[in-house]
């Protein structure tokens, strides 16, 4: 089997000039040292990785106003990847719903293998670069939207074809690797290769590769949301209250950002139909829910500017 001989051959070789695979020798010892020497040690590695985040910090602003503009026409962000880079990307998107109040198609991840992937591996899933294609086409992606694969390696057959099919309609892409010079970076429009490293067990990128692919991507959808208006002062005004402890948080923010009383607060939020930035818009101005919702709605979502422009009108004495 000559062919597989040497397709073996080359896969070792482009794992051998991985940072993410490779060993270093002060780690040979891991499993005679004490417990507190371990957690000393992986710390001391972990804490690498917002340094080296921060380092991308040019092309992860780039991202994020690719992202924004294409949201404000009406566009989606969409995630691709396999394994635990699919996984990160999955959570992400599961919960901006929650968080921002989204509509659950605005983010999107798909991953290698599919559903059944969350949780448990499914084998040479990431080896299949039409697959991405497929799932984008059915979404029906189009050039209003963001296309972000994410990789480890910077190598995934997955990720590469369907960042190479997303380029192709125009859709913005955006490529998340832990390697510098990686595939995914030179297919994509915009690469953000956080260079980690060796991971403190030599190749598995769950560790320092995952870790660092979770910072990015809290950035491009938090950030693309406060500029989109979902936040106010620094707090979630856009949040579902879902559950008994999202209602309390619900009740606790208004209170805060208003100055209101807990039964104002309540009040105004069953006015408002639970949005917590009616319910405060309705409280700084007096304006009536249909008012409020109205110059919500003129001012794009953005309360600060429909705060000015209804007039906060003036605390009591």
């Amino acid at each position: 089997m000559p062919n597989d001989d040497n397709r073996l051959h080359d896969l070792l070789e482009v794992l051998s000039s991985l940072g993410t695979e490779a060993s270093t020798t002060e780690r040979g010892d891991l499993d005679l040292l004490p417990t507190a020497e371990l957690v000393r040690r992986m710390n001391a590695e972990d804490r690498r990785v917002a340094e080296a985040v921060a380092e991308r910090s040019v092309e992860i602003a780039a991202a994020v106003d690719g992202i924004t503009a294409r949201f404000r026409r009406g566009g989606r962000l969409i995630y691709i990847g396999a394994g635990t880079a699919g996984r990160v990307g999955v959570l992400d998107a599961s919960e901006c719903p929650p968080t921002f109040g989204t509509d659950p198609s605005m983010v999107i991840g798909l991953i290698a293998g599919g559903e059944t992937a969350i949780r448990s591996a499914v084998e040479n899933a990431e080896d299949d670069d039409h697959a991405a294609e497929a799932s984008l086409r059915g979404l029906g992606l189009s050039a209003e939207d963001t296309v972000v694969g994410i990789s480890a390696s910077g190598r995934t057959p997955y990720v590469v074809g369907g960042l190479a099919f997303a380029r192709g309609t125009g859709a913005l892409t955006v490529a998340i690797a832990s390697n510098a010079g990686s595939e995914i970076g030179e297919v994509a429009d915009i690469a953000i290769e956080v260079v980690t490293g060796p991971e403190f067990i030599s190749g598995s990128t769950r560790l320092k590769s995952g870790t660092a692919q979770k910072l990015v991507v809290n950035m491009l959808t938090t950030l693309s949301m406060i500029k989109l208006g979902k936040t106010y002062h620094g707090v979630m005004v856009d949040l579902l209250a879902t559950n008994e402890k999202l209602h309390a948080r619900s009740v606790r923010t208004v209170t805060e950002l208003t100055g209101a009383s807990v039964d104002e607060a309540a009040a105004a939020l069953a006015a408002a139909e639970g949005s917590v930035k009616l319910a405060i818009l309705m409280l700084l101005t007096g304006a009536g829910a249909a008012s409020a919702a109205n110059a919500l709605h003129e001012a794009d979502g953005i309360l600060r500017l429909a705060i000015a422009a209804q007039g906060e009108r003036p605390a009591p004495e």
